[in-house]
């Protein structure tokens, strides 16, 4: 008989090497805290290269660290999820320089679809944004693909 405990900390060990060599990610300097079924912990620092046009930090880079959270919680049972959805709320505008941690955890998990709950919030824990999302599940195992490298 198998153990489910086992191979689940085996496909969650493996995307986290998968994320870890996710090169959008590392560009940005996204980085992995916590990882396990259904719940991630991700941060990134703000850059000024990361500001919009108005000075301020620009919404893409808050929701490419919520969106990131969401992919790494969402696959992190092995198998292969897509999102089909994502919504944003930004509750306030971060100065640069600030560390924000992205929190993903699941809220309901179906054969086909599961449901997702993101926050974004600084290192003091001053909320940022509220995200949500649906990803499609499959039975396809989570795997590296070509050309695709470890994080240096």
């Amino acid at each position: 008989m198998s153990d489910p405990v086992g191979e689940t900390g085996a496909a969650t060990a493996q995307v986290a090497e998968i994320i870890a060599g996710d090169p959008f990610a590392r560009y940005l300097g996204i980085e992995l805290l916590d990882l396990r079924p259904g719940h991630s912990r991700m941060a990134m620092v703000l850059r000024s290269h990361m500001d919009n046009f108005n000075g301020l930090p620009h919404g893409g880079a808050i929701f490419t660290l919520a969106d990131a959270a969401f992919a790494a919680a969402s696959n992190a049972r092995g198998t292969v999820a897509v999102a089909l959805s994502m919504t944003i709320h930004y509750l306030t505008s971060p100065a640069s320089g600030t560390r924000l941690i992205a929190e993903a955890t699941e809220s309901r998990l179906g054969r086909r679809v599961a449901f997702y709950d993101i926050t974004v919030a600084s290192e003091d824990g001053q909320p940022v944004a509220r995200c949500q999302g649906v990803v499609q599940r499959s039975a396809q195992a989570v795997m590296r693909r070509q050309g695709q490298g470890a994080a240096p």
